[in-house]
């Protein structure tokens, strides 16, 4: 159903609607109010509220979903409730009726621009918003990493601590439960003590936990199993957490935190078997595609024969792009996702043999789910913390992250592998069963720590 009304046919919307239809290739899927007041499209819709004419030229100057996303983040266009259910629907609507963009054509650009010039909307190029990555150098030099990785895990610790549970676990969670009481936290726990499990982690043993974020499998490793940790990280705002939490906590004696490229991590002093294990939990995504060749390769050459490595990393579906515009430009630089399959064959392709592959999908559902809950309900903290053009960046980049786990555009993987000896000897036991008992039996803390301080 679309809205028609005599009083309505001379504002900007009915002005837009021919232009905007044909380069949709349908009828509009949402209803659009522009700043005059107009409106047009689907009646039963989202509302997208098209509040300046500076919207439109920010989409004649970056046409498609960067556009669109900057005219969402500094407020020139406005969803009206919630965000992650208006893009459902309008994706709903889009595959329901079979919506195919034509390949825009010159003449279509002149009439693109001739409708924003009788509209007013022609005009310089609208800043850029400050919340936009600017990379310079080599793609995934060390240097340009370094600059990537700052750009989002350097926001501020303040602001992560404000977004996520106590673990400070920024990566999927494992839920083993819809009890009541059952919170975010648990499923942090839960996939923290899983992961432990696979790696067959034990008193006395070594792991490089490449990437350690803010150090949540570190600290739990360290406290909760007597595992003495390498934990690696480009960010200096994680090391420094990570650090002094090993401070705070009295773990001194079993964690090492290094702020440097995974390219330049020695083998384990003293141990010149290398480490017992090794983890990396959503750290892979920034390595680059022509890069995860030698960063296999380097999982290989860290782990003792026998040794297992854990790989937690997000994926896109075969026809999926992963990624997109907004998320390169404003989340992730430089992030590449690839397909499950091409992953175990990269890891195969180093040395290691996969055992296990545990699909996560949906459980990165419920943990983006839970940020998004926590972004909204604490919206004035965050925003005199970052900015409201930054809460916006962040609203939209879970809003449209959750969905694509739930539309299977994107996925996330435990991937468990072991580096067998030359005689083919791994050392893995013959059945799972070990890993899936009750969560909460875990080992005792450390003497004079408490069992749900990891963090």
């Amino acid at each position: 159903m679309t809205l028609t009304g005599k009083q309505e046919t001379t504002g900007a919307a009915q002005r837009l609607e021919p232009l905007v239809e044909q380069l949709l290739g349908g009828p509009l899927p949402v209803r659009v109010r522009m700043w005059d007041g107009s409106e047009t499209g689907a009646a039963d819709g989202p509302l997208v509220h098209v509040r300046s004419r500076r919207a439109l030229r920010r989409l004649l100057w970056a046409p498609g979903e960067l556009g669109l996303a900057e005219a969402y983040i500094t407020g020139d266009v406005e969803v009206e409730g919630d965000l992650a259910a208006g893009l459902r629907a309008m994706r709903h609507a889009v595959r329901e009726r079979g919506l195919r963009p034509p390949r825009p054509g010159i003449g279509d650009r002149f009439r693109a621009v001739g409708t924003a010039l009788r509209l007013g909307a022609v005009g310089p190029r609208p800043p850029v918003p400050a919340a936009r990555a600017g990379l310079h150098g080599v793609l995934h030099s060390k240097s340009r990493d370094r600059a990537a990785i700052s750009h989002h895990y350097d926001l501020s610790n303040d602001f992560y601590a404000l977004l996520l549970d106590e673990t400070m676990a920024y990566s999927c969670g494992y839920w083993t439960s819809d009890a009541p009481g059952y919170e975010p936290v648990d499923a942090q726990h839960d996939k923290l003590e899983l992961i432990c499990r696979k790696l067959d982690l034990r008193p006395g043993a070594r792991l490089l936990d490449i990437g350690c974020g803010w150090g949540s499998l570190t600290l739990y490793a360290a406290q909760r199993h007597g595992v003495r940790v390498t934990a690696v990280t480009l960010a200096r705002e994680q090391a420094a957490h990570v650090r002094a939490q090993v401070a705070a906590r009295g773990l001194e004696d079993l964690v090492e935190v290094r702020c440097c490229d995974y390219r330049d991590i020695d083998r384990a002093p003293g141990h010149e078997g290398g480490y017992d294990a090794v983890s990396t939990i959503e750290m892979g995504e920034h390595v680059g595609d022509a890069e995860y060749p030698a960063f296999t390769a380097t999982l290989h050459a860290m782990v003792r024969p026998r040794g297992r490595v854990l790989v937690q990393q997000m994926s896109r579906g075969r026809d999926a792009p992963g990624g997109g515009a907004f998320i390169e430009s404003y989340i992730a630089p430089d992030m590449h996702m690839r397909p499950l399959g091409e992953t175990v064959a990269l890891l195969e392709g180093a040395g290691l043999e996969v055992r296990d592959v545990e699909g996560l999908r949906e459980h990165y559902v419920r943990t983006v789910d839970a940020w998004r809950e926590t972004l909204e309900r604490k919206q004035k903290e965050f925003t005199d913390l970052v900015g409201e053009e930054t809460v916006r960046v962040w609203r939209l980049y879970l809003a449209g992250g959750a969905l694509a786990f739930e539309e299977h555009r994107m996925g996330v993987d435990q991937i468990l592998s072991v580096r067998p000896e030359e005689t083919g000897t791994a050392g893995m036991p013959a059945t799972r069963r070990g890993w899936y008992t009750d969560p909460a039996a875990v080992p005792p803390a450390r003497d004079g720590m408490t069992a749900g301080a990891a963090g």
